[in-house]
């Protein structure tokens, strides 16, 4: 089983300067690859018996035209650089993808930078880079603690983001299996707070609340320089001040979101054999502008994707309730399911005048919490 820990990278000056050079080749690589992969195709459209682009073809058109500054560089980004090449170009022939689309060119405006290597060592709690040959000075670069670091060492991604490094270390371990409980869940998403058997728990606390304010603030301060001053205001101190203040509040609001879901999904492996979600479609349901900042906030799609995981780990089973399942309009009572009018909204039912968090059946008369009765609905599916 592969289990992957996110850490933060502390990096020396030097090595800083190397991170930086290896996230510029990964994006060249890229570009030229995709630059030459575009060639091939033209030159296989125009003449048949060409033969078709390849990762395999394209690397070993980039290996053979390396420049003398290249052979500075790890050689595995390149390697791995057209092998995601290839990989988007797979799967740009597949729609089911959720994020289909065709390769583009990496920009080196995008926040995000980073490459990847295979042949990366944890020495002594410390990172180690392959060196290549003909350089002196490389040094291992110190990560953050309290982090697991045992297994046998995978691909690992290293990234800059914002003025910091990081780097995704995957490692392969044993399965962990939990003891079983004999107990069960089910877990009822909602804007600002999620519902399950034993409780809810709030995922927009005040200081998350706060904390939006000020972003709010910060965004209109840039905004406003940006009107007044067109272009030259991102070259402002005052315009790269305010920006890096924004930057560390949405740092503040992930780190609390994290640690929401990261304790709560964890609570549900160690206490439930059995858990059931919706599988929602987040990001057909993004699109009404009545909800989707709340949605968004609310991250839907990441507890969803961390549950899987750790359910993965430790040995618990995972059931997905489809998403035309009526688990809020079904009575859990008598099973008679909401239609035409009675149908309960974001804002409850106006027919009835009902309110948004209250059930009421008009089959049994049952009244009842409305996130109460969709966790008991998706319960029923065990």
């Amino acid at each position: 089983m592969i289990r992957t820990q996110k850490v933060r990278l502390y990096p020396n000056r030097h090595m800083k300067k190397v991170l930086d050079s290896l996230c510029d080749y990964r994006r060249y690589c890229w570009n030229e690859g995709l630059a030459t992969w575009n060639d091939m195709y033209d030159l296989r459209t125009l003449d048949s018996s060409s033969p078709p682009p390849s990762a395999y073809s394209v690397r070993n058109e980039l290996v053979a035209n390396k420049a003398d500054w290249q052979y500075e560089l790890s050689a595995r980004t390149l390697q791995l650089a057209i092998a995601d090449l290839g990989t988007a170009w797979q799967n740009f022939f597949d729609k089911a993808q959720p994020d289909w689309g065709k390769p583009t060119f990496k920009s080196k405006k995008a926040a995000r930078q980073g490459f990847k290597t295979d042949r990366a060592k944890i020495i002594a709690g410390k990172l180690r880079l392959d060196k290549p040959h003909g350089v002196k000075d490389w040094y291992d670069i110190r990560i953050s603690q309290h982090v697991d670091l045992s297994g046998v060492l995978k691909l690992v991604s290293v990234y800059r983001e914002n003025g910091k490094y990081w780097a995704s270390l995957p490692f392969e371990v044993e399965l962990d299996v939990k003891p079983k409980t004999g107990d069960s869940s089910a877990v009822d998403v909602n804007v600002g707070h999620l519902n399950y058997t034993a409780g809810v728990i709030n995922t927009l606390p005040k200081r998350l609340r706060k904390l939006y304010q000020r972003i709010k603030f910060y965004q209109k301060q840039l905004a406003h320089k940006r009107v007044m001053n067109g272009n030259k205001a991102t070259k402002s101190t005052n315009y790269v001040a305010i920006r890096a203040k924004l930057q560390r509040d949405y740092r503040k609001v992930a780190n609390i979101q994290h640690d929401i879901m990261q304790k709560f999904t964890t609570k549900l492996v160690n206490n439930y054999d059995k858990i059931v979600i919706e599988d929602l479609s987040v990001k057909a349901m993004q699109m009404s502008h009545v909800a989707s900042k709340g949605l968004q906030r609310s991250m839907f799609g990441y507890f969803r994707q961390i549950l899987s995981y750790k359910c993965d780990w430790y040995g618990k089973e995972l059931i997905l309730a489809d998403h035309q399942y009526p688990s809020t309009q079904r009575c859990s009572k008598c099973g008679h399911i909401k239609v035409g009018n009675d149908k309960i909204t974001l804002q409850g039912n106006c027919a009835h005048q009902t309110k948004h968090n209250e059930y009421v059946c008009y089959n049994c008369g049952a009244i009842m919490d409305r996130d109460e009765n969709a966790v008991s609905n998706l319960l029923d599916l065990i």
